[in-house]
């Protein structure tokens, strides 16, 4: 079953989400949007989740708002106040779905793109939460605290995207290790959002190109590690 359902950031701020709700849960998963806001496409990811047993929310980041243009959703990203998001939204969505006790208790976050900064900055700044993959995105390095990560964290990059080069990843990774993250990155010989079905390189975005075999790959790879770490 999923539902639009209305909760609350740890400051009390009102918030609402997308939860799609396993049948019999493993366990939950908070999922971060891309730039374009709640749409479709990440109501499908979420949905997925909930059909492989994790009960997945959705925070609405933007409040309502959501575009297909990739100029309008740039304005939308850059007006966004990535720690609030992170430390407010996230956690708020992370202790809604701890608060549910749904299988194991524990809860993990995931998000591509934008949402894969996010989900860094959330490994930082949301102590509940239980486990963590990214998905090709990552904040500026200044602002990755990695000695406050103390959970399992997963990542997949692509080595061709053009907006998260790869030689960023390297210097990320460098710094999760001497912080002794217990970290795995996966890489892929791909373009950015190369896990979006939607992403067909079209004339809004051509740096961005689906593919179904690392999509499927990566997937994978992600349930076997909220299967560990959530499930």
């Amino acid at each position: 079953m999923a539902q639009n359902i209305h909760f609350q950031r740890p400051d009390g701020g009102p918030l609402s989400g997308y939860l799609a709700e396993a049948n019999q849960p493993l366990g939950a998963v908070v999922v971060i949007q891309e730039w374009w806001g709640l749409n479709d496409q990440i109501r499908g990811v979420a949905d997925r989740f909930a059909s492989a047993g994790f009960t997945a929310l959705v925070p609405d980041l933007y409040r309502g708002k959501r575009t297909v243009e990739a100029e309008e959703a740039h304005h939308l990203m850059t007006d966004l106040n990535f720690g609030d998001a992170a430390s407010q939204d996230v956690r708020g969505a992370v202790n809604y779905l701890k608060a549910l006790k749904l299988g194991s208790g524990k809860v993990g976050v995931t998000g591509y793109c934008m949402g894969g900064a996010l989900t860094v900055l959330a490994s930082t700044l949301v102590p509940e939460a239980d486990a963590a993959v990214v998905w090709y995105g990552m904040p500026p390095l200044a602002y990755v605290d990695a000695g406050k990560i103390r959970i399992p964290l997963q990542a997949h990059w692509a080595t061709q995207d053009e907006f998260f080069p790869i030689a960023g990843v390297d210097d990320l990774e460098i710094k999760f290790a001497e912080a002794g993250v217990a970290y795995e990155g996966h890489r892929y010989l791909a373009h950015h959002a190369f896990a979006n079905e939607t992403a067909q390189g079209s004339h809004r975005i051509p740096q961005t190109q689906y593919d179904a075999a690392w999509a499927q790959r990566a997937w994978d790879r992600a349930m076997r590690f909220f299967g560990k770490h959530v499930g």
